[in-house]
């Protein structure tokens, strides 16, 4: 019985001592645990891709349109897709990434708002 005891208290003790603080090694280099993707969601994003399939930007231009017409959310909407760079005196946008150079935020946000709302409708797949 103290035999038992003995060769069960050795067992443990070695096991005890193999656990240590040091990562498990693979030859030289430390073995790596592989964390999945999609954890973090980005918050400036209006409207959640699908998983795995990232969204165009007329796709999120149109999400910004379910926000109510003439509203700063809807600018802040459009400003978190093309962040604005205002200039001096820009001329008529031609694409909606001009609408950016817009200093006044009334003008920016009738100019997404055209170019939003003239982009045809996608096929929601």
């Amino acid at each position: 019985m103290r035999m038992i005891l003995a060769v069960a208290a050795v067992l443990y003790s070695a096991s005890a001592f193999a656990q240590t603080d040091k990562p498990p090694m693979v030859g030289d280099k430390p073995l790596v645990q592989v964390k999945p993707k999609g954890t973090k969601e980005a918050a400036a994003k209006p409207a959640a891709a699908p998983k795995g399939k990232p969204q165009s930007i007329a796709a999120r231009l149109q999400a910004c349109l379910e926000l109510d017409d003439g509203t700063k959310d809807r600018l802040n909407c459009y400003d978190a897709i093309i962040p604005p760079t205002p200039k001096p005196k820009p001329a008529k946008a031609k694409g909606y990434a001009d609408c950016r150079f817009f200093k006044e935020e009334d003008e920016r946000l009738a100019c997404f708002n055209g170019f939003a709302e003239s982009i045809p409708k996608l096929p929601k797949t």
